[in-house]
């Protein structure tokens, strides 16, 4: 009987061993877990009503109390303004600063009931081509959707990173993150010489220092006027 009682409870860690070694992930996959789980709390889909429909978007989330980074395309000329958090709730956002085409970068505000999760922001200038990158954005309204890549090209005529990181419609705004799931880039724009029909792995990015220094040179009380906007 014993016997019988430790075979079954042999049987019963082997499989529980088994099942626990199909859930191990290799290195790089834990990897783009981590960052995924760690950032993906800190992005929001956008939605602007403009003249001739909707402009779709993505945004990071750079302040607690619900300061967002987007691109300035995508809430350019808007009437109304949407962001779903990751959770799935709707604010009502204002629009706070927007640089030109130049820069495309945009500062919206929403007045959350609770502190957000934040991005970080990783220093640009130590990017390297080759490395790889991940990206969050809301391709086609399929929120929270993770792609990688690597850097394909420094463009420093222009000051953009090419990325073969599947970027697409709604992807606007969104993060280019390092490995550590820093923000060292906001996609901005893909080449797709066919007009959307498809993803040819050239997408581009705004360094995140220029970013950074777009956040730091906005008025505060500007900001802090609109979180009295209910």
């Amino acid at each position: 009987m014993k016997k019988k009682i430790l075979m079954l409870f042999t049987l019963i860690m082997l499989g529980i061993n088994t099942a626990l070694a199909q859930v191990q992930f290799g290195p790089d996959e834990q990897i783009n877990i981590n960052v995924y789980e760690k950032i993906s709390p800190a992005i929001v889909a956008i939605e602007a009503q403009v003249d001739d429909g909707v402009s779709a978007g993505t945004g990071c989330i750079v302040t607690s109390d619900g300061l967002i980074l987007t691109g300035s395309h995508v809430v350019d000329k808007y009437k109304n303004i949407d962001v779903t958090t990751y959770n799935g709730q709707t604010y009502k956002a204002k629009l706070i600063a927007q640089v030109g085409k130049n820069k495309d970068l945009a500062l919206i505000k929403i007045n959350p009931q609770r502190p957000l999760k934040t991005v970080s922001f990783g220093d640009s200038e130590e990017v390297k081509v080759g490395q790889k990158v991940l990206t969050i954005g809301n391709p086609f309204g399929f929120s929270n959707t993770l792609t990688q890549g690597i850097i394909s090209r420094i463009d420093y005529v222009k000051n953009r990173f090419q990325t073969d990181a599947a970027i697409n419609p709604g992807c606007s705004g969104g993060p280019l993150l390092n490995s550590t799931g820093e923000v060292i880039g906001i996609s901005q724009s893909i080449y797709n010489p066919d007009h959307n029909i498809s993803n040819i792995g050239i997408g581009f990015a705004i360094p995140s220092n220029e970013a950074v220094k777009f956040i730091a040179s906005i008025d505060k009380n500007k900001i802090a006027d609109s979180s009295k906007d209910k």
